[in-house]
Parts: C-alpha cells; structure tokens; sequence
C-alpha cells in the first residue's frame, strides 16, 4: 500500500473560498514552495463561493502562469461544504487535501499529512492543540460544541479536528456515493471508515483581510450544529422521551401529593401546581415537536433531490472533468 502511494502521480488541493483576495498571492506562493519539494506533481483547485472581490481575476493570473492552479466558480453563495463537494468532484489526484483559504492552516504540514498517508494512512485529520489569535470566548465555545456533538455521535468525531485533512481517493470515491443534502463532512470522512492518522498544529491567526467565518451564535453557525448532532445520532429523540417520562411521572407524583394534603386538611393551592404541571408538559412537547421538526427537515431536504451546488464556469479542466 505505501509504496504504491509513493508512486502517485498527483496530489489535489481543494481550497473553499470567499472574498480572500488580501491572501490568495501568499497562499498559492508558499503552496508552490511546499510542492517544489515533493515528488508528487499536484493541482490547485479553488472553488470560488460567489466572491464579489478581485479574487477570481487574481486566480486567472496564477492560471496563466501556472497552469497547476484551477478555478471553479459558482452561480451563488453555496457555503463551505458544498464548494468542498464540488471540488472533490473534480479533483483528479491519488490523494486530496482539501483546507481554508486564510493561512490559519499552514501549508508547511503538506508533507507531514502526506508522510502519514504515504505509511499507511487512508484519512489524516489535523488537530489544533493551539488557537492563536482567537477570542477565548469563541475557542470555549467551540470546543463545547465540538464535544457535544462527538458526545451524541454514533461515529467517533476528534475534538479540534477542523477542515484541514487529507483523504486517500478511495475514501472520496465513497463519499462521492453518499447523496444526503447538507450533510456534515467532518462526520461524514469518519464515518466511512479505513485507517486513519493524526498530525498535531498550532492554528495561526489570519494572515490578511476580515474573517468571512459567522459569529458562534449565528444561524450559519447554530446549521452547522445541528448538522453535527442530526447528521450521526438520535439522541435528541431519546433524550427528549425520557424528559417527557420523567415530566408526566412527576405530574402524577404531584398529583397523589395533592390527595394526600387535601385529605389531611393541610392548606394546598391546586391551580398553582397545576398550572406548573400544565406548562411542563407543554414545554416537553414543543421540544419534542422542534427535534422531530429537525429530523423532518434533514428528510426533506434529501427528498427533494436538488444537487448540492450549481457551477457558474470552471478554468483549468479538461473536458473530460467539465
């Protein structure tokens, strides 16, 4: 297995993007230097998620001079995942890389994911044991959300385990199967399985511009999450029967409590307690009914059949690949 990885002929690339025109001239600089020491040849591709900056005429640039860097475009704003999805699509290597745009992820650990790929390994997923430049607030969060949702998970999901790894192209050929609408790709490169790597980083703080990432509490954010939880688990389901038993038992409880003073003659408020009870149960059911909703809306959204991204215009691919 190593050696015939040794004799891959093409590493891919995939980089998501929007608005990154402050970076893109560094980022393709030291893409270029990393692979001038590999034996491996490899493609760029950059798919643009609708930019409204220079970046797209900046990318025909580089094209012109290096014909390595490839560029598909959008019709709109899809989001990060998807632009993903059509990159991996197109990509033609034996393995595929695919990371952020910002410099946060440093190029410089190519080789190292491609070091453990070429021993053995058919997916490497970097960690962060280091966030420089981040707002502690944000990192808490983060990490919570990361542990919630590799809690309830029926997959094992790394913490800090971000969208920075690798992929052998056997592992991209079987998620390229996989039909489901928004779907989770952290989760997703877990659940097929085949062995897997670790490499640890120290996360760098941006290298240029403004992040386009969405504050913790946004609903871009709070999507991303409950395709977390949603996508390998149903736990919100369970969970939210055993609220719903525990609340109608202790209603009844309540409710035997309420005979039990009244015919002690001790003084007992029943509208009060009632009310309480009332509003319990309530509570539990439009729970209830918002998780199910969630679940309904992932079903939906498969059902529909409408692919998960539409091209605008691509440059750099044979037409076999268009």
């Amino acid at each position: 297995m190593s050696v015939e990885k040794k004799k891959a002929t093409v590493i891919s690339i995939i980089l998501s993007f929007r608005n990154e025109a402050d970076v893109l001239d560094e980022l393709i600089r030291r893409l270029e230097l990393v692979f001038s020491k590999e034996i491996s040849d490899y493609e760029l591709i950059f798919v643009n998620d609708d930019s409204t900056d220079d970046s797209r005429k900046i990318l025909e640039k580089h094209h012109v001079r290096n014909s390595r860097v490839k560029v598909i475009n959008m019709t709109r704003r899809f989001g990060v995942t998807e632009c993903v999805f059509a990159g991996l699509e197109k990509a033609s290597g034996d393995a595929v890389i695919y990371m952020d745009c910002d410099l946060q992820d440093p190029p410089e650990l190519i080789p190292s994911l491609l070091s453990e790929w070429r021993g053995g390994a058919d997916m490497v997923y970097t960690v962060r044991i280091q966030r420089d430049g981040e707002k502690p607030f944000r990192m808490y969060f983060t990490k919570l959300a990361y542990k919630i949702i590799g809690t309830f998970s029926e997959v094992e999901l790394p913490v800090e385990a971000g969208d920075f790894r690798l992929l052998d192209k056997k592992i991209v050929l079987e998620i390229l199967k996989l039909p489901e609408m928004e779907p989770y790709l952290r989760g997703l490169t877990s659940w097929v399985g085949f062995r897997k790597a670790k490499v640890e980083y120290i996360r760098a703080p941006r290298a240029g511009g403004k992040t386009h990432f969405p504050g913790i509490f946004s609903a871009s954010a709070m999507d991303q999450f409950s395709r977390g939880v949603t996508s390998f688990s149903f736990f919100p389901l369970f969970s939210l029967f055993v609220i719903g038993f525990l609340t109608v038992s202790l209603s009844i409880f309540g409710l035997f409590g309420a005979l039990i003073l009244q015919f002690i003659d001790i003084f007992w408020s029943p509208w009060l307690y009632g009310g309480l009870i009332i509003l319990a149960l309530w509570g539990s059911l439009v729970c209830a009914l918002g998780v199910i909703g969630v679940y309904l809306a992932r079903v939906y959204s498969n059902v529909r059949g409408r692919p998960r991204f539409v091209v605008l215009d691509m440059l750099g691919f044979s037409k076999e690949k268009q």
